[in-house]
């Protein structure tokens, strides 16, 4: 439904336009998906309409578009409104949705962070059947959050998320205010414990990646950085003179310094080198503009995106075009690259655990305090504002003391 959903944002048509089925069964079409998966859209989107009190699915031309078997299993929309009021059902909320992109764009949050509050609002959305905008109520929130806890069974992260996402909508699109939320079922909060790779087990998985994922795995490692930090590295975030690696922009918009690896030092003059190469290719190619900058620098400093100490430290592998231009620009390797590398050399390597990019990290914080680092050092390096954030490693590593907890059955 959701992908229905941002068919119509993005085209700028009405959820609720009878014309709208069609043109998205050709699109999945377009796209080549089968006809099984164009049949289960068109049940939703069905579905959808009814949710949203529209009686345009009996209308003959878009009927004609629909299988036979999902006419039949639709259920044809019955009039229940009460004293001739109709229900404020199938609304547009793309002003809305705009107006949230703006909001999120003017505090200078992530990219990241726009996208979970987009996509918790349009299964917000959803959930409503696309309602008035503004007729929505604080009721209305409580309804949904409670539906994640009992029908969806999300985690409790995942539930405070949806409720962040919304506090954010209510008071800066919506211009309303939350108030107590009573009565509203939370889901159980766990004590996570972070999945820990043993040394032997990181060097296992870095022997079945290729150049430049190897790399890419060694400084998560290394250096204890977010997926994000590590593919957002720039040249000149590397002093290799001092032995320091600039992390900047990280989580909350925050810079930190962490100590450069020693041992993979010739690595990454290899990396500068190749860097190096691409982008003497890359200059000499015809319409490139340099790289993508953030915020308004490169209006700042015109000639920054093609200047050598701006350039990717993990480029892409290929140019990306500029919409509505002619214009192109390098990005940096995709996040979903390196995802699906891990997984894949992960497995190869035989690792009975769970693994991702982030669990190098985990892993980096865990042998540190096993090597008997403070624990405020170790906050430091990850970049948490809070120690007790850091805490959460004492978890996972073995205790020391002189009272070592044993099994009864070793006692």
């Amino acid at each position: 439904m959701h992908y229905y959903l941002d068919f119509c944002l993005k085209y700028n048509h009405s959820y609720i336009d009878r014309e709208n089925l069609a043109l998205f069964l050709k699109k999945l079409e377009s796209k080549r998906q089968s006809k099984t998966k164009r049949d289960e859209a068109t049940k939703a989107v069905l579905l959808y309409y009814q949710m949203a009190g529209s009686s345009m699915v009996t209308d003959r031309s878009l009927i004609n578009d629909v299988p036979l078997a999902l006419r039949e299993s639709s259920i044809s929309y019955n009039q229940s409104t009460k004293d001739g009021q109709a229900l404020n059902r199938g609304c547009s909320w793309i002003a809305e949705l705009k107006k949230l992109t703006d909001e999120i764009l003017v505090r200078h949050y992530s990219r990241r962070t726009l996208q979970t509050y987009m996509s918790w609002a349009k299964k917000f959305q959803s959930f409503l059947g696309s309602k008035d905008p503004g007729c929505i109520e604080v009721d209305d929130v409580k309804r949904y959050l409670t539906y994640l806890a009992t029908d969806c069974h999300v985690a409790a992260s995942t539930q405070n998320q949806a409720f962040n996402a919304l506090l954010f909508f209510f008071r800066h699109v919506l211009g309303q205010e939350f108030g107590k939320l009573d009565g509203v079922v939370r889901a159980k909060r766990s004590n996570y414990i972070p999945i820990v790779l043993s040394r032997e087990e990181i060097d296992e998985v870095v022997k079945h990646l290729s150049p430049p994922y190897d790399l890419v795995v060694k400084i998560l490692y290394g250096c204890g950085l977010r997926i994000s930090e590590c593919l957002n590295l720039r040249v000149q975030c590397f002093n290799f003179d001092m032995g320091v690696l600039t992390v900047h922009d990280g989580k909350g918009g925050k810079d930190r310094t962490v100590p450069l690896p020693v041992t993979i030092l010739p690595e990454l003059h290899q990396q500068l080198k190749l860097v190096q190469e691409l982008h003497q290719q890359d200059l000499a190619t015809k319409n490139y503009s340099g790289v993508f900058l953030p915020t308004a620098l490169e209006r700042k400093f015109k000639n920054a995106p093609k200047e050598f100490i701006w350039q990717w430290f993990f480029p892409a592998l290929r140019l990306t075009r500029v919409p509505k231009s002619t214009d192109y620009r390098r990005y940096h390797l995709h996040d979903s690259h390196v995802t699906k590398a891990i997984k894949t050399a992960s497995a190869t390597a035989a690792i009975p655990k769970r693994v991702t990019a982030h669990t190098f990290r985990h892993s980096f914080a865990s042998h540190l305090l096993q090597a008997n680092y403070d624990i405020r050092t170790i906050q430091e390096l990850l970049g948490h504002s809070d120690v007790k954030t850091t805490m959460i490693y004492t978890h996972t590593v073995k205790s020391t003391t002189a009272q070592e907890a044993k099994s009864p059955l070793d006692l």
